[in-house]
């Protein structure tokens, strides 16, 4: 099937509007390639747990594990009194369980991405393999984790408040431009890991630091003015904020706040798609 056969993926209005943004095409290759990346995503799935007494468990014993770890300290040992904390350690507990979730699926790729060209070195050099669809698989793979994740997110929220908040219909419209950002973020970083393996040692030494920059233990309410302005421009910070609003607070987000976040998602989907194609045969070559 050439490119020029490929159906896209959606049509009329919001399909014009996304034609009309430059995102038509990469979503249209995705499509394209639906096969491939379902295949792969399955083998990485099968392969993730294979050998161990406990499989898929530990897809929930882990974030569970360290989310106790931080209640205890955060909550406990240095006797946080933030707002995010007022309501009781249970309810502390679930914010930071949704900010864990949304900076694990971030932090996954940010550690993996840099290396995913010379993970698959062997498909890409003997085979013709589209290597942009591995930001595709690894976040796909990600995504599955944080989703067992969220179910047992909402578990622990309908034992804990009784309840689950009707906004949550509206996870859709966060999840979607997050993912988007986060394979445009993989793209910059596969093209820059292709060049030096040192990209991957610097995500290891930038990641934990950026986890205290996020608001995973805390609220942007509870920081300074002038600091708030500065951490607003993590843009995984603003996302675990509307993911609290709608999944805990039962509250509509600011809708500034989300249409601004929406626009760098969709920028940073569209400008690392276009800068990963341009010198995609330069990246191939190099590793």
């Amino acid at each position: 099937m050439t490119d020029a056969a490929i159906k896209k993926p959606g049509s009329g209005i919001a399909g014009e509007f996304a034609e009309s943004l430059g995102l038509i095409t990469p979503l249209e290759r995705a499509w394209h390639f639906r096969e491939l990346i379902r295949a792969v995503v399955r083998r990485e799935l099968m392969a993730r747990f294979s050998g161990s007494i406990l499989g898929w468990m530990w897809a929930i014993f882990g974030p569970l594990l360290m989310l106790s770890v931080y209640t205890v300290i955060f909550s406990h040992a240095v006797g946080i009194r933030a707002s995010t904390a007022s309501h009781g350690v249970a309810n502390y507990s679930l914010n930071i369980f949704v900010g864990l979730i949304m900076f694990n699926l971030f932090s996954e790729l940010a550690y993996r991405a840099p290396g995913l060209l010379h993970e698959h070195v062997n498909f890409i050099k003997k085979s013709i393999f589209p290597s942009e669809t591995l930001a595709w698989i690894a976040a796909i793979r990600a995504l599955v984790y944080a989703g067992i994740s969220f179910c047992v997110l909402l578990f622990f929220e309908l034992l804990i408040t009784h309840w689950i908040p009707p906004t949550i219909l509206l996870l859709p419209f966060v999840i979607v431009p997050f993912f988007l950002f986060l394979i445009g973020a993989s793209w910059f970083l596969m093209a820059l890991g292709s060049f030096t393996r040192d990209v991957m040692h610097l995500m290891a030494s930038i990641v934990p630091v950026f986890m205290f920059a996020t608001p995973i233990f805390y609220s942007f309410d509870d920081v300074p003015p002038v600091l708030r302005v500065i951490l607003r421009v993590n843009i995984v910070g603003d996302y675990v904020e509307l993911m609290r609003d709608i999944v805990l607070l039962n509250r509509i987000p600011n809708p500034w706040l989300y249409l601004g976040t929406v626009i760098v998602s969709l920028l940073v989907f569209r400008s690392a798609y276009r800068f990963y194609m341009r010198y995609k045969n330069v990246f191939v070559d190099i590793i």
